[in-house]
Order: structure tokens, then sequence, then C-alpha cells
């Protein structure tokens, strides 16, 4: 079966694990409205779409390692998916960005709600607050899952336990250090290194990889070698969500593209225009970033500098040498079942195949 088909197939038995799970929990809440609208909140943005590849990672690296139970390894997934619903949710409140996997954010759809209930107060502010409830009732459900996995777990549960604390944690810290650069407006090469090793390295692949290793009881050498594949794969991943979100089709993308401009976010891509751009080409890029209100035009000058200056050429470069460091890591690792270097294998030349 083609990556593409494995991926899917996990994706429908994920969401039929979350729509359940979010079932009982709705069911549970009895007569209580409130909190109905809340899990209903979470419900919609969970089953909404998503690519669901760090809990895929997950699943498919217990199976790599042996793993013999889907009962054992799809609470464990289904934890990593919320705990990445709770970032998405406040990540976007942070960015003030409005679409979410093509419709309209927490926040956006609780401040729409508010207008057309007639409640008093400010809108914006409404829809901020109920998205970051939202948001803080994902992480419990989260470690809820989590924390019956570990006691299950035996021996492992102290590493499996460490592992999704550092998952939390790195993730959190990435998240402030990329917000402190976006408000400097410049950064030394390592700490957008650290951005991309914190926020997308370890959480988007490494920590999953890890996860998913750990509970099936691998051995030291495989979880080392996959890691190593992880840390790697993830940060190519992030470095063509980027690209994407600056070259790529709106459509594939489910937010404008240009909107990382909008937001001000300073990336590789900014950092390399600005190490070799002209003062007028700097002066245009100064003015885009972190302006609201910025044209189509724009976007599109700001997507010819960025050309110019060779920033795109050395972004995709960084990819190509991540993809190149991934391949490497998992040709050292040996133990693992034909269905799990398949689709280990699959997500590299995926990564490859990306448009940007």
């Amino acid at each position: 079966m083609s990556f593409a088909g494995l991926l899917d197939g996990f994706r429908a038995k994920l969401d039929h694990e979350l729509d359940a799970w979010l079932a009982a929990r709705r069911a549970a809440a009895g007569g209580f409205r409130e909190a109905a609208e809340l899990i209903d909140g979470v419900r919609q943005l969970v089953l909404q779409g998503g690519k669901r590849l760090r809990p895929a990672l997950v699943y498919y690296t217990y199976r790599a390692c042996g793993g013999p139970s889907d009962a054992e390894v799809l609470p464990l997934a289904l934890a990593v998916e919320l705990l990445h619903t709770y970032l998405l949710i406040h990540d976007d409140i942070m960015d003030h960005a409005e679409v979410r996997r093509g419709q309209p954010a927490a926040h956006e759809r609780f401040r729409q709600a508010h207008q057309e209930r007639g409640f008093h107060g400010d809108a914006q502010d409404f829809g901020r607050s109920v998205a970051i409830l939202l948001g803080d009732l994902s992480h419990t459900w989260a470690v809820e899952l989590f924390t019956a996995v570990t006691l299950d777990a035996g021996r492992r549960a102290r590493e499996l336990t460490r592992c999704f604390s550092a998952m939390s944690e790195e993730v959190i810290s990435g998240q402030y250090l990329e917000l402190l650069v976006a408000q400097r407006r410049e950064a030394r090469e390592q700490e957008l290194l650290r951005v991309l090793r914190l926020k997308s390295g370890c959480y988007t692949a490494e920590r999953p990889i890890q996860l998913g290793a750990l509970l099936a009881g691998a051995e030291e050498a495989a979880c080392d070698g996959l890691s190593a594949y992880g840390a790697a794969a993830g940060e190519a991943f992030q470095l063509q969500d980027d690209l994407l979100g600056m070259f790529g089709d709106a459509g594939t993308v489910g937010k404008p593209v240009g909107e990382d401009l909008r937001e001000g976010k300073f990336t590789f891509l900014i950092h390399h225009a600005f190490s070799t751009a002209t003062a007028e080409q700097r002066r245009a890029l100064e003015a885009a970033l972190g302006n609201p209100a910025l044209t189509a035009a724009e976007a599109a000058a700001a997507q010819r500098i960025l050309e110019e200056t060779g920033a795109r050429r050395k972004v995709t470069e960084m990819v190509a040498e991540r993809l190149r460091t991934a391949r490497a890591a998992l040709d050292r690792v040996e133990k693992l079942t034909p269905e799990g270097r398949h689709f280990f294998e699959g997500l590299l030349e995926y990564l490859r195949e990306r448009e940007s």
C-alpha cells in the first residue's frame, strides 16, 4: 500500500476513535448545555480535517517496532492529537489567524456566535476567551488519555511520561522564542535553528516517534536511529510549510498565501532574504512583515524579493539536506517490520514531492 493509503487508512481509524471518544464525553455531560457546547467546539475543530501526522507517527512507529495491539497504542495516538488540537487553538489566537483547516478558527467561530446571539460586551474578547477554554479542555483530555496509557505501561511508564512532558514543554518554549524573534524582527541563525528544532523537529516527528517506540519496548539502538530520523524529517516538514505558506496554493495550505507575512513570522525565508537584500528590498520586506492590511500586490512583491535574494532557494536546500540526514538515519535502523519501514520511507518520499 502507498504511503498516502497508509495515512488515509490510519486517519479513518483515528477519526472513528476520536468521534466515539468525544461522543462519550458529550453523553457524560448530560443536560449541562455549557459543557456540551465546549465539547462540540473541540469536536468541530478536531473532526474537520488535519493530516494526523503526529498520531500516525506514534501508531506506525509502535507497529514498526513490533507493537502488537491497536488497543494499546490508539489511546496514546488520541492523546497526541488532542495535545495538538490544544496547541492549534492557542496558536491561532496568538497569530490572530481567522482560518484553520479552511474553516473559521475557534476564536472566530465564537466571536460570530456572540454576535448572532446578541450578547453584551466585546465579541472578539468573548471569542478569544472561549477558545482558550477549548484549548484547556483539549489539553485536559490529552493528559487524561495519556495517564491511562502509562497506568498500563509498567516499567516504560516513567520514560513515556518524561517524553510526553518534554514534547509539551519544548513546543511551548519554541513558541515563546518564536514570539521574541518576531517582536525583535531579527534573529541569530542559532535562534532560528532552535525554534525549528523545538517547534517541529522535536514536536512534529521526533517525540511522537519516541513515544511509539517506547510503548512498543523497542531497543535503544532503534530508538536512537528513529529519533535522528524524526528530528530531521520534522524540521524538513516545517521548512516546507514555510515555503508553502509563502508560495503554495491557498486551497492546499488551508489559509491565505502570505499569511505568515501578515502575522509577522520571522522565518528562515525572511532571515536569508535580509542577509542579502538591498536597502530598498529590505525596506519593502520590513513594511510587509507584520502588516495585517497587506494587499495581494504587496504580498506578490515580497515573494519576488524572496526569489531575487535567493532566500527561497536556500530554504529549499535546507529541506533537501534534512531529508538526506533522515534517510541516512533510517538506513541505520535494523529491526523494523516491513510495514513500518515502508511507512518511514514513504514519509520521506511524500516530503520530497510536496509542492512549494
